[in-house]
């Protein structure tokens, strides 16, 4: 169980990371100016240059690797469930490393989603 809940932390860390990180460069490049061939040519050009971008995949590459290797030892109906702590962690990093707004019905989703896991691993 030990190695399972470590497998969870690289799982939840490097999810939440990749999410951050391309977040993060996806609000350097910014949106394209329009739907046409050449402006989303433009944006995917300004989109895979950036370094955060790049940062990003392989975390998100590692995250589901982890989810692979979890699914191989641990039945899903606790895998699954116990990912939903990716939420918990993605909601303080989005507030704390990308400085957004995090209302009291999203702090709310966050405690059911940690009561939610909390049953599961009871159960």
């Amino acid at each position: 169980m030990i190695r399972s809940m470590g497998m969870l932390g690289v799982l939840i860390l490097s999810s939440t990371g990749g999410e951050i990180a391309i977040t993060h460069g996806m609000k350097a490049v910014g949106e394209p100016e329009r739907l046409r061939p050449r402006a989303l040519l433009l944006f995917l050009g300004r989109a895979l240059r950036n370094t955060w971008f790049w940062t990003g995949v392989p975390l998100l590459a590692l995250s589901f690797y982890s989810l692979l290797v979890l699914l191989s030892w641990e039945p899903a109906s606790f895998v699954i469930p116990a990912s939903a702590l990716n939420y918990v962690v993605g909601t303080f990093g989005a507030k704390y490393l990308l400085g957004e707004e995090v209302n009291a019905a999203r702090w709310a989703g966050v405690l059911l989603v940690c009561a939610g896991v909390a049953l599961v691993a009871a159960g």
